[in-house]
């Protein structure tokens, strides 16, 4: 079995004194650039790897991320599942991740992963309501991922949010500018912060344009809800539909064509998110595309801020319109 490489194996490769290996391992700032880099190519060279139960012991800290959310089983936390686990990764973290399932027991949740000895927690999506009202452990640090922001001196954790109210604002000012007459929405949760900030900007677009508002249609972020929930807005006649995420959209498609309306020429359709498939779907989905893998990163950053300097940030993610195939003018 070969040995586990040491500093003191850095240190003689490197020319420097093992504090000084020390220093770079911690992220100290009294190490110059020149002796930083050298320390850090001598580790590459030896495929050193810090020692994580030592290097907490010294520290306090333990190079562990917290990851709370609902659930996995939707595209949007799946995504931001990945890209929290490469930023923190590429910072040197690992990441313990809690589920919290139909029966949400947020204070548990918290304590399961103070007891695992993170040193700070994420908070995704449909967990973030029920977070704010569960303090967390004297000491964890906690960034929550889209929620509202609390009033300036008030923070107890930092936000990182998607702009999608911004983005719904988008879809149907474009949708609008096709000429057709109103937009319905597709919705998702109403109990979803995602799903409100979605409605809010669809419904300021139309006030700002002075076009009706229908009400809204809900389904629960999949396909199959979106499928079924269509045939409200195909008894209104909607040339325009903005669905709250792609799959919502793709069921909303499938029901159109079910009932012999065709996307776009009978009615067009944007989703949200833009996910991996959208721009195959038929007709390839105008959507509204969530950056997850800044989002992602910016959640990581912001919680390991917290962490070291104890700063409660907020951040908010702008979204982009992805036009494609499935709008289309009205006739």
């Amino acid at each position: 079995m070969r040995p586990r490489v040491s500093m003191a194996d850095v240190a003689a490769v490197a020319g420097v004194s093992g504090q000084t290996v020390s220093r770079v391992v911690n992220d100290s700032p009294r190490v110059d650039p020149a002796t930083r880099a050298r320390v850090e190519s001598a580790m590459a060279q030896l495929g050193y790897r810090p020692h994580r139960a030592a290097r907490a012991l010294r520290t306090g800290r333990t190079q562990t991320l917290g990851l709370l959310v609902s659930t996995l089983a939707t595209v949007g936390n799946s995504r931001m599942l990945q890209a929290v686990a490469d930023a923190a990764a590429t910072r040197g973290y690992a990441l313990t991740v809690v589920t919290l399932g139909a029966h949400p027991d947020v204070s548990s949740a918290f304590e399961r992963l103070s007891d695992q000895g993170v040193d700070g927690v994420m908070v995704l999506n449909e967990a973030t309501a029920a977070a704010r009202d569960a303090p967390a452990p004297a000491g964890l640090r906690v960034v929550v991922v889209d929620t509202l922001p609390e009033p300036e001196g008030e923070r107890r954790f930092g936000i990182v949010q998607s702009d999608h109210a911004g983005g719904a604002r988008a879809a149907t000012e474009h949708l609008l500018s096709l000429g057709h007459r109103t937009v319905h929405h597709l919705g998702g949760p109403s109990t979803s912060f995602a799903a409100s900030e979605r409605e809010r900007g669809w419904r300021e677009a139309l006030a700002a344009a002075d076009a009706p508002q229908p009400p809204v249609v809900r389904g629960d972020w999949t396909a199959a809800s979106g499928h079924a929930a269509a045939p409200g807005l195909l008894g209104d006649a909607a040339t325009a539909v903005f669905a709250a995420n792609d799959q919502l959209a793709l069921g909303a498609i499938r029901a159109f064509a079910d009932a012999g309306r065709e996307v776009p020429g009978d009615v067009s359709v944007v989703g949200f998110d833009d996910i991996a498939d959208a721009a195959d779907y038929r007709p390839p989905l105008t959507t509204v595309r969530q950056h997850f893998d800044g989002l992602g990163e910016l959640a990581v950053a912001a919680l390991v801020a917290a962490i070291e300097d104890g700063v409660a940030g907020f951040e908010l993610v702008p979204t982009t319109l992805q036009v494609r195939e499935s709008t289309a003018p009205a006739r």
